[in-house]
């Protein structure tokens, strides 16, 4: 069944306010990659000095915010099609979740994933270190797909693997100005909801507010992810994600 194809005019009438907290998931290395390389702080930012000379230049609406707010919208092209966002040199998209357990269930998808593409990759001894941080975020012009008009239409947003709709529904959304899209998880057992941000005028904080630190371990059995503060503990088995054809014949014992 074709997707239904939203108008501009059509999705203009279905604007509406956004103001919430985004929650999103990174490897905990991103603080100090650089510092392995180097013998003193000063020359850790001499380094990061002299690697951000050779980056592409910063969008305008970006200057002035943290970096892990504004990497999505720097580095083109994008070398693989994701939910809102076409492969190619097409605008930036940075994704976050309204809930940090929402943001680790997405991040155990996408290591599933990667092991699902890697059966000869054996399984880390060790649990990985990630920083949950949350940012918040405001618009007058979003859209929510979970409710009114644009919920009839979930089957398309909802797809696992066929974004086509979605990311359609995101070109003819910047046309009309949207800058934040919510709509609901298909990786959280509990359905809640996920933000795309799609300008960096979105984004309330200059910088992250909170920050989470969370440790995933993928094995045999599936994953475990374990919260630093406030303790807390996530479980996905095997069959966590057994709707995705992408990992529903993962390898598991390697």
């Amino acid at each position: 069944m074709l997707p239904h194809i939203w108008t501009p005019d059509a999705l203009r009438s279905e604007h509406r306010a956004i103001d919430c907290t985004a929650w999103r998931l990174v490897e905990a290395q991103h603080v100090v990659a650089t510092l392995g390389l180097v013998d003193t702080l000063d020359e850790q930012g001499l380094l990061e000095d002299i690697l951000e000379d050779t980056k592409p230049p910063m969008p305008d609406d970006c200057r002035g915010l943290d970096y892990l707010l504004y990497t999505p919208f720097r580095y083109r092209p994008y070398p693989h099609g994701s939910r809102f966002r076409r492969a190619g040199w097409t605008p930036g998209v940075w994704y976050g979740a309204e809930h940090p357990e929402t943001a680790v269930a997405e991040m155990v998808f996408y290591r599933f994933l990667f092991y699902a593409e890697s059966p000869a990759t054996v399984f880390p001894d060790a649990p990985a270190d990630y920083t949950a941080f949350s940012v918040d975020v405001v618009t007058e012009r979003g859209l929510d797909l979970t409710t009114g008009r644009l919920a009839g239409s979930s089957a398309d947003w909802m797809q696992l693997t066929d974004y086509a709709a979605c990311q359609t529904l995101a070109d003819t959304a910047r046309e009309t100005g949207v800058a934040l899209i919510r709509y609901t998880s298909v990786r959280d057992p509990d359905a809640r909801a996920n933000l795309a941000v799609l300008t960096c005028t979105a984004f309330k904080d200059r910088a992250p507010q909170q920050r989470q630190s969370w440790h995933i371990r993928i094995n045999a059995n599936g994953a475990q992810a374990v919260r630093d503060h406030p303790r807390s503990g996530l479980e996905f088995g095997r069959d966590a994600f057994l709707d995705d054809p992408r990992v529903a014949n993962m390898i598991w014992d390697r």
